[in-house]
């Protein structure tokens, strides 16, 4: 694992955390885990920070499992004892509940809301006081353009956020690393990656936009930084 492995990766993390404050000493960090590489990565990144960073900081990894049958998450739970981290399994009904229940025809948004409600809630009670989320470059960038094409504005997720009801603060370390990257490391560290069951997975809004950026990145490998760096004037960095 040398400087080629993780020179994508690492330097970024370091930078957007040092750029936007996102962690302080004596934060106490709920990392929300998934299942997916992003979430695994963003949770490894932050465990191998702690040793390079002049922050005191300490982390926990949640997962909220949406009530799929057969998931096995023994994998992550063993991750997180090998990264020395505790790690808190929620069991939920919410995958019932969406499409049992309900019957919901679009139901990434109440899902996320359902999933980031039960995350900060378990967050707040294992005494943290920030939630980390797994979102990578390439999420920021189709974020714009699906409130662009869907919801008529220009915006996007901001690197730290802090929600009002809880005063949880909300960061995304890995907003200056690629999809690409995060795939890659997960490759070469054989995270516990498990496939996503939804059966809206890979036929959402989301997932069209992806394919028609991918498409257009084909044609010019630069238009991802283009894009990025189009997404950062969003960006609120905070004062000195």
């Amino acid at each position: 694992m040398g400087v080629p492995f993780h020179q994508h990766l690492f330097p970024p993390v370091k930078k957007i955390v040092g750029e936007f404050n996102l962690i302080q000493n004596g934060d106490r960090v709920a990392v929300g885990v998934s299942g997916g590489k992003d979430s695994l990565v963003a949770l490894y990144a932050l465990a191998q920070l702690k040793s390079m960073l002049p922050i005191d900081f300490s982390l926990a990894a949640v997962l909220i499992d949406l009530g799929w049958p057969h998931r096995d998450w023994s994998g992550i739970n063993n991750f997180c004892l090998e990264l020395g981290i505790p790690f808190k399994l929620v069991q939920t009904q919410i995958a019932a509940v969406l499409f049992e229940i309900r019957k919901e025809a679009n139901p990434c948004s109440l899902c996320a809301k359902m999933r980031h409600g039960l995350l900060n809630d378990t967050a707040k009670q294992l005494g943290c006081n920030v939630v980390a989320l797994g979102h990578h470059s390439d999420d920021a960038i189709e974020t714009v353009f699906l409130n662009m094409f869907y919801n008529g504005r220009i915006a996007c997720f901001q690197p730290a956020t802090t929600l009002d009801r809880s005063q949880i603060r909300l960061i995304r370390p890995l907003l200056y690393v690629s999809e690409k990257t995060t795939a890659h490391v997960a490759r070469k560290l054989a995270l516990p990656v498990s496939a996503n069951p939804c059966p809206a997975n890979g036929k959402t809004k989301r997932d069209e936009i992806k394919k028609m950026l991918a498409e257009q990145i084909k044609k010019d490998k630069l238009i991802a930084n283009r894009l990025l760096a189009a997404v950062k004037t969003l960006w609120k960095v905070p004062s000195p």
